[in-house]
């Protein structure tokens, strides 16, 4: 009987030893005392240590359970607040191969503002796009990840440089070849030229061969028959108002034969909005797996151009003169408006906005995108993100639900939420440490202590140094 005792005694030691062998894994980075942030249900859990192992999270414990861990280096997160890095699903990256220099210095922009994923939805210069998204994801280019749609699908003589421009079937499925080819990460279309017809095929087509589809809604068409044949995102919150108006399908007639010009079908539509009826558009929307980035802060911007026109706004000096100068199209074209024009604009602004808690209520995601980048006036990349959330929350989301407009449902529009969307062993450590409780504020995501990217940590100063250099850069070329 003592010789039994013995045996499993010594059983015992070998397997806490075994244990505590484990505890004192060594590790690249450990994150000490941090919050850890519940991105799904909000949840805090304080002092709490992350390991890092490359670009993923290999444990997270208990700061007690994990005070045995080792590492090439260990950050003290006491009082910090740790989400992952965010996520602006509609960028552009434009203008020309005279501006490919100028694109190229925004990354840096996004990886300061703590933005470590983009979906760009295609411009002129995608080739260039491409290599720095392959160089991104070696390393070998600081920079966010980068989904890009590479040129969108348009009709013959688009006004947008870089289109695919396609008059009949057989030009689409060649179109769609070219973007299989190039290994395009999801299909964008719209419909400067491109017939109703051909838009709607276009959609069929692309969802057919597995693309997620994005694109504008054709004057002539409803975006309930679009999410039918496989649209996944609605780009840009005007389109929702005109889904929601009862008469939509009326209005679209009177339009066609020209019984109403442009300006008055939009009035109409405005005119006619039902929240109750749009509530059950937007849940059909859901029904279909269609989701809406809103894009709002570009919309705020051009509305409000009469009272602020951004000239002095400290972040013109992170970007290229030659993108800055894009922007005068859509200034002129604002600044041409009358004094009716203008309150028109405001209240239209307002009404979209109003349109998140109808949305929200009828369960379609909802996915924080800026339209940042060229032509888009004052809409700054990385800077713009953060301002969409709080429009979100202004609108009526709780900051939680704002944060997971980029956070989870960026990730998810890819199907990716395996890898992102919440601070998880396992999961990448794109991660965001904060100074301050962002459910408390949404305006605490960019109150940043430090970044964490491809197994890296930028520290604020760090961050800091991105934005000055860009700021010499650019004041250099001037």
């Amino acid at each position: 009987m003592k010789t039994i005792c013995f045996l499993l005694s010594g059983l015992c030691t070998l397997f806490i030893i075994s244990c505590n062998s484990k505890k004192e894994m060594n590790y690249d980075l450990v994150l000490q005392s941090v919050t850890v942030v519940d991105t799904y249900s909000g949840n805090l859990s304080e002092n709490q240590s992350i390991a890092l192992l490359g670009d993923s999270i290999a444990a997270i414990l208990d700061d007690e359970s994990a005070k045995m861990w080792k590492a090439k280096k260990k950050v003290n997160a006491s009082g910090k607040f740790v989400i992952p890095g965010l996520w602006d699903m509609h960028v552009h990256f434009g203008g020309g191969d005279s501006l490919i220099t100028e694109n190229k210095n925004l990354l840096p922009l996004y990886i300061a503002n703590g933005v470590t994923t983009v979906r760009d939805c295609s411009a002129d210069i995608s080739p260039a796009v491409f290599e720095w998204k392959a160089k991104v994801n070696k390393g070998s280019l600081l920079g966010p990840n980068i989904f890009s749609s590479g040129p969108k699908i348009e009709g013959i003589n688009s006004i947008w440089p870089g289109d695919q421009e396609i008059g009949d079937e057989a030009g689409l499925e060649l179109a769609l070849d070219s973007l299989e080819t190039v290994q395009a990460d999801f299909v964008k279309i719209t419909d400067n030229t491109l017939s109703p017809e051909l838009f709607e095929l276009a959609v069929k087509k692309a969802h057919e061969r597995g693309y997620k589809v994005s694109g504008h809604i054709p004057f002539s068409l409803r975006a309930i028959d679009l999410a039918k044949q496989g649209m996944s995102t609605v780009e840009h919150m005007s389109y929702m108002l005109k889904a929601g108006s009862p008469e939509e399908s009326a209005i679209i007639e009177k339009y066609k034969v020209k019984e109403i010009d442009y300006a008055s079908a939009n009035k109409a539509l405005y005119d006619s909005f039902d929240d109750q009826y749009a509530l059950s558009i937007y849940k059909e929307l859901k029904g279909n797996n269609t989701a809406v980035v809103p894009t709002l802060i570009g919309t705020r911007i051009t509305s409000f151009l009469d009272e602020d026109d951004h000239l002095a706004d400290e972040q013109l000096q992170y970007l290229g003169k030659g993108l800055i100068k894009t922007y005068d199209w859509r200034v002129q074209r604002a600044n041409k408006a009358n004094e009716e024009e203008i309150l028109e604009r405001k209240e239209r602004y307002d009404k979209l906005v109003s349109l998140i808690p109808i949305i929200k209520s009828s369960g379609m995601d909802i996915i924080a995108g800026t339209d940042a980048g060229f032509l888009n006036s004052f809409i700054y990349p990385g800077f713009a993100l953060h301002e969409e959330l709080k429009i979100f929350v202004n609108a009526g989301l709780t900051p939680l639900e704002a944060l997971q407009t980029s956070v989870i449902n960026g990730p998810k529009f890819f199907g990716l939420l395996d890898q992102y969307g919440s601070v998880e062993k396992g999961k990448k450590a794109d991660l965001l440490l904060l100074n301050s409780n962002p459910l408390e504020n949404i305006a605490a995501t960019s109150d940043i202590f430090m970044l964490i990217r491809q197994g890296k940590t930028y520290s604020k100063q760090d961050l800091d140094d991105l934005l000055s250099n860009l700021k010499e850069l650019n004041k250099g070329e001037q």
